[in-house]
């Protein structure tokens, strides 16, 4: 598979990469069918009235392209409240990279899914328990239809 230059430069020269100890938020997902695992790590800081994510860090068990959206994703994070950084979609992190092969599309979901995860994790700790149920069905729902595309696939 034959992936483009920026992508390649996440993959190689991964940025934010580890834990951060004493992280605000943490968010782990992973899906079966590919195997690959992200976890991403948040620090929250208030900012003119705005929890906004001051560092953000991750740790990724995966191909090629899980470690680059993962890399690209931090670094699409950092700087933003919570509220842009919650609006940050799989596409958004697709086309930071400058586009992905369709096969592997599932990674940027993976992406978002940790991202949403980790602010969950986040408001969770603030008393803000029901958003943390939504991203579980949101992640769930991606879950489920990545193991209906891959199982789609497999009989062409």
């Amino acid at each position: 598979m034959e992936y483009n230059p920026k992508v390649v430069e996440h993959f190689l020269n991964p940025r934010n990469v580890g834990e951060i100890p004493d992280a605000d938020g943490v968010g782990t997902v992973g899906h079966p069918g590919c195997g690959d695992i992200v976890r991403i790590y948040i620090k929250v800081e208030a900012l003119n009235g705005h929890q906004v994510i001051s560092n953000a860090s991750f740790k990724t068990f995966g191909c090629t392209t899980a470690i680059a959206t993962s890399s690209i994703a931090t670094e699409l994070i950092q700087g933003k409240t919570i509220e842009e950084a919650l609006a940050i979609k799989n596409e958004d992190v697709a086309k930071a990279l400058g586009g992905l092969p369709a096969i592997k599309m599932h990674c940027s979901v993976l992406a978002e899914d940790a991202l949403r995860a980790a602010i969950a994790d986040y408001k969770k700790k603030s008393g803000q328990t029901e958003f943390m149920q939504e991203v579980m069905r949101q992640s769930k729902l991606h879950e489920d239809q990545e193991l209906l595309s891959r199982k789609g696939n497999s009989k062409k």
